[in-house]
């Protein structure tokens, strides 16, 4: 084999011996690792081996990553308006991180948007030594009473926080069963309804099916499942022509297509009696003195 080689085939075969050679001398004059090192290495490793497997990762990371620089101590945050910067460096201090390294910002981010304004959030690492966070709050949109208790609500009702009337009395008020849900696309049918908007103190949900209207002034408005805001626009022409909306009246029943249902008030009632009877005590006196 050897006979056959070329003269450029050994060139060749002489030229990698010569490039090993050298390879393996410099390789000789490094410094070759003690017994020690080697062993506190090997020691090193098995230990990092075992909290990695008892869950101690962070912990680890982070002594590792702190004397090099690598700790969290810049966090900026954006974005929070109803959720203070104390609440969110607890979050973000629950995840139990201390470094950079060790972070884990999808378990931060979820932390975040588990609080209760937080829609959705953002976090970010900058090195050596800054997280950035950025948050997206839910707006409120409505008071909702759940049962017996009152919930601040956004517009696609997802309950925020208990109702504080200093600091939400001018939200509409919208009450019942699936009234969270619905009443962001009925409130805002009635917009085009701006005066009879201003006197609703409640929209109440019945059935999961319709709206009732409970007026300031005590006067409740039962408007059909279809239609409704057809309905409440010929309740408020009406009333720009009798004034019905302020007379002594209970309810008002739109329910039926071709009529309006006018319920009185207790008083209201016990007067138009009254007047019937006199009404009809007049006729039968006039009846009386006829001639015969």
């Amino acid at each position: 084999m050897e006979a056959s080689l070329s003269r450029r085939g050994a060139f060749r075969i002489s030229f990698l011996g010569r490039k090993l050679a050298n390879a393996g001398r410099a390789f000789g004059r490094l410094p070759r690792p003690s017994f020690n090192a080697l062993a506190a290495l090997f020691l090193g490793s098995t230990a990092l081996y075992g909290m990695v497997l008892g869950g101690h990762t962070t912990g680890v990371i982070d002594n590792v990553s702190q004397p090099l620089g690598f700790s969290i101590d810049k966090v900026d945050v954006s974005g929070n308006a109803e959720t203070s910067e104390i609440d969110v460096l607890q979050a973000l201090w629950s995840t139990g991180a201390q470094s950079l390294p060790s972070l884990d910002v999808d378990a931060a981010r979820q932390t975040l948007e588990a609080m209760p304004w937080i829609q959705s959030a953002s976090v970010a690492k900058t090195y050596p030594d800054r997280v950035t966070i950025s948050l997206v709050e839910k707006h409120p949109f409505a008071v909702w009473q759940k049962g017996g208790e009152l919930l601040v609500i956004d517009r696609e009702g997802r309950e925020i926080m208990p109702y504080l009337p200093n600091r939400f009395a001018s939200l509409p008020f919208v009450v019942g069963p699936g009234a969270n849900e619905d009443a962001a696309e009925f409130l805002d049918a009635m917009d085009v309804l701006p005066e009879l908007r201003a006197r609703v103190r409640a929209y109440v949900r019945v059935g999961d099916r319709r709206w009732d209207l409970r007026l300031e002034n005590g006067l409740t408005v039962r408007l059909p499942e279809d239609g409704a805001v057809e309905a409440a626009a010929e309740l408020t022409r009406m009333d720009k022509e009798t004034g019905l909306l302020s007379r002594d009246i209970a309810g008002v029943d739109m329910r039926v297509a071709d009529r309006v249902i006018v319920r009185l008030t207790p008083d209201a009632l016990k007067r138009r009696d009254a007047a019937v009877k006199e009404r009809d005590k007049l006729i039968k006196r006039s009846q009386k003195e006829k001639p015969a």
